[in-house]
């Protein structure tokens, strides 16, 4: 199982997407945010029906838990909130973790195993892509003692995600009434500090891990992609089918919750987001920079 990590805004759903056209991929979206997205308010699939409506999904739930409606939302609640929380991760993160806190992990990581077991059966893919880039999602699912867990990082520069982040972004979820969130150029930065230095501790468990970077993947993807698969050791072919160097027919997928980018389909012209650049005011480009100036270094933006 591939797990995509990163921090919010940085190229995943667009990664997600990609990998999806390969064969023997299936990619199942945000699954940590499937419980409350999913099955509780019933949002849109990126193939354009509600959850419930979803066949796809509502295979999944039968094969995996015969049925949506036998699964425990309150203790999926209480589990994520135990295992599932960047303040827990002192305690997820240990290579010999402490047996009440691997035993709630692996319960919980147990959820999202059935539903990769399932889809990967109905779909009949080698590779079963979670996308839902955070650490802890990640630390919680290397406790599961069944599971072939590798986590591909993406990282993008930290002020094109700030630009990115204070941009309006309908959710076509809620039929165009409300915006993505918007941050700070602070707030963007602390979360892409955070999110992108937590995931050293997956590494820290054992976890095979493998980082590219957005401004790479736009400028040779099917070399990159093909570089980062071979480094996971994940099952050949990695065949992009690509319609020239730079372009791409995207077809619809059962991604579940992220970035709206994942109802994007058709001929699709890929080409780095680099707006920030000219946009960006000067006190927020500097205020960004310098909060992020050891980690844009370490990842070689500057």
């Amino acid at each position: 199982m591939l797990y995509i990590g990163g921090s919010g805004r940085s190229g995943s759903t667009l990664l997600e997407s990609l990998l999806g056209e390969m064969p023997g991929v299936v990619v199942l979206g945000e699954v940590a945010h499937l419980w409350e997205r999913g099955v509780r308010l019933d949002e849109l699939c990126a193939c354009g029906e509600h959850f419930s409506a979803c066949p796809f999904w509502s295979e999944v739930g039968e094969l995996a838990f015969g049925g949506w409606s036998h699964v425990d939302l309150d203790r999926v609640t209480f589990l994520k909130d135990a295992v599932d929380r960047q303040r827990r991760m002192l305690r997820t993160a240990r290579r010999r973790a402490a047996p009440e806190v691997h035993d709630l992990a692996q319960e919980y990581a147990a959820l999202f195993v059935s539903i990769y077991r399932a889809a990967r059966e109905i779909s009949g893919a080698r590779v079963v892509i979670d996308s839902s880039k955070v650490a802890p999602t990640a630390l919680a699912l290397s406790h599961h003692d069944e599971l072939d867990l590798r986590v591909l990082h993406i990282v993008r520069d930290s002020r094109g995600v700030a630009f990115s982040w204070s941009k309006h972004v309908a959710r076509p979820e809620t039929g165009g009434t409300e915006d993505m969130p918007r941050l700070t150029g602070r707030q963007s930065t602390q979360l892409w500090l955070s999110h992108n230095l937590a995931l050293s501790a997956v590494a820290h468990r054992g976890v095979p891990l493998a980082r590219i970077r957005y401004e790479d993947l736009l400028h040779d993807v099917s070399g990159t992609i093909d570089a980062v698969w071979r480094r996971l050791d994940l099952p050949p072919p990695a065949v992009l089918p690509m319609l020239d160097e730079h372009t791409v027919e995207l077809h619809p997928t059962h991604s579940v919750a992220g970035n709206p980018m994942r109802f994007r389909t058709g001929t699709t012209r890929l080409q780095p987001d680099t707006e920030w650049r000219e946009a960006m005011g000067t006190r927020e480009r500097r205020i960004v920079t310098a909060m992020s100036l050891p980690l844009l270094k370490y990842y070689g933006y500057v």
